[in-house]
């Protein structure tokens, strides 16, 4: 069985808005040819500030599996859309492109 977290942050070592694991937000994500599309259910107070540094944002989706090493996927949003309804209280986040690659295979070599 896999388990994912998904993150939504400000730039790459920036403010994390989102954390699935800790704030209980719920998600899916569907690939759309080279885009990804990303629903949240986000309430309202979290809203503001991601929308705020929309065109800085970055997703990410760590994907961990028994026995093997954690996947982590880089999604840069870039111009891609970024709405909320609040009505439904449904984040959508369309990233243009991504990265994945495992941590541990990657180390610092002088």
């Amino acid at each position: 069985m896999m388990k994912e977290t998904l993150l939504v942050k400000h730039a790459v070592g920036g403010r994390t808005f989102i954390d699935s694991g800790k704030d209980g937000v719920s998600y899916q994500w569907k690939q759309a040819g080279e885009a990804t599309r990303f629903l949240l259910s986000v309430p309202p107070e979290h809203v503001q500030e991601i929308m705020k540094w929309k065109d800085e944002l970055n997703v990410f989706l760590f994907q961990e599996q028994e026995g093997k090493p954690i996947k982590k996927i880089w999604y840069y949003v870039k111009d891609g859309p970024i709405t909320y309804d609040a009505a439904s209280a449904q984040l959508t986040i369309v990233a243009q492109s991504k990265i994945e690659y495992i941590p541990d295979q990657f180390s610092a070599q002088l």
